[in-house]
């Protein structure tokens, strides 16, 4: 989920063209959760093969990045999720919790034959398991695509390779790599240029947008150590926040405040232990990164793009051949 920063945050819409060459480092995860959410059927369901298979995962990854290759030029790596933080697991039973609502809210809309709420219900269900993981690794390896495994939090992970100067660019819709110290943020890397609201069933129009935190933070006029303050009194993927407390209070009070020890007592308190909240901002401060990785794209195997889609997993053979054609138009298939 991420924190919850829109309501307050500074950004400048880009257009694809504006990031022509630019190399970004991707949250895969996040990334794949969005396709397995929206890549759905009327009715909700996902693609699958004829064994199956969840396909809406491949099929997302494939076509959106080799569009963004071909079109804009875009040099993508993509970075996985490690092993999360002890502090995530309350998170992952509350998500995995919410799943399980939908999973019934989605079966009775089914019955009810209402496919409209069907699907989105569905979009809240999607589930992102180890074998989809390595099936979009071995996906971009095919591509040529430069692939990085992160210790733990992705986003960490993408926020280092920026700092670094690595990359251009983090590239999540959540705002996380900001606390993890990226310079920039690019959010919403979408081309058909809108986004699926589950809870209103409507589209909503959005564009690339870039955040620049040296800008963010001066604008607030806070440091970083007080944008992750301000996080946790919202509520981040390690602690739960405090209730009645939004991004606006929230910055209003580090704002004055600077710390959560020198606000009043009641939201000191709220929060729990002073141990535990340096815990928390320690993943951010500190998180758990790793130096050892290659960016660099490499040969596409286009016969094996083929028989990884087409013949293992039944993909429309004339579609995947012409997007590979128009992504690497030097090369041939055969």
């Amino acid at each position: 989920m991420g924190v919850l920063l829109t309501p307050i945050i500074i950004k400048r819409e880009v257009a694809l063209n504006d990031l022509r060459g630019k190399r970004l480092a991707i949250d895969a995860n996040g990334e794949l959760y969005q396709f397995l959410a929206l890549i759905r059927l009327r009715d909700g369901s996902p693609l699958a093969d004829s064994r199956g298979r969840i396909t809406s995962h491949l099929s997302g990854l494939f076509y959106r990045t080799t569009r963004l290759i071909a079109d804009y030029g875009l040099h993508m790596v993509f970075v996985f999720d490690g092993k999360p933080p002890a502090l995530k697991s309350a998170e992952i039973a509350r998500r995995r919790s919410i799943k399980e609502r939908y999973d019934a809210e989605y079966k009775e809309a089914i019955q009810a034959g209402d496919l409209e709420k069907a699907y989105a219900k569905a979009t809240m269900t999607s589930r992102l398991t180890k074998e989809m993981a390595d099936e979009a690794r071995e996906l971009l390896r095919l591509l040529g695509i430069a692939v990085v495994q992160a210790p733990s939090e992705g986003e960490a992970q993408a926020a280092h390779m920026a700092s670094a100067g690595t990359v251009w660019a983090a590239g999540s819709k959540d705002y996380d790599c900001l606390l993890f110290g990226t310079p920039r943020l690019l959010r919403f890397l979408t081309i058909s240029g809108k986004e699926f609201l589950p809870s209103k069933g409507t589209f909503r129009p959005i564009v690339p947008e870039t955040i620049v935190l040296d800008r963010l933070l001066a604008g607030w006029g806070i440091t970083r150590e007080a944008l992750i303050d301000l996080a946790m009194l919202v509520g981040t993927d390690f602690n739960e926040g405090i209730k009645g407390i939004g991004p606006k209070r929230a910055l209003a009070l580090v704002q004055r405040y600077a710390r959560i020890e020198d606000m009043p007592a009641e939201i000191r308190d709220s929060l729990g232990e002073l141990d535990t909240i340096n815990d928390v901002r320690r993943i951010f401060l500190q998180p758990d990164v790793s130096d050892e990785f290659d960016v660099e794209q490499r040969e596409p195997d286009l016969a094996g793009i083929v028989r990884f889609l087409c013949d293992e997993r039944e993909f429309g053979r004339d579609r995947v051949s012409a997007a590979l054609e128009r992504t690497f138009r030097e090369r041939t298939l055969w």
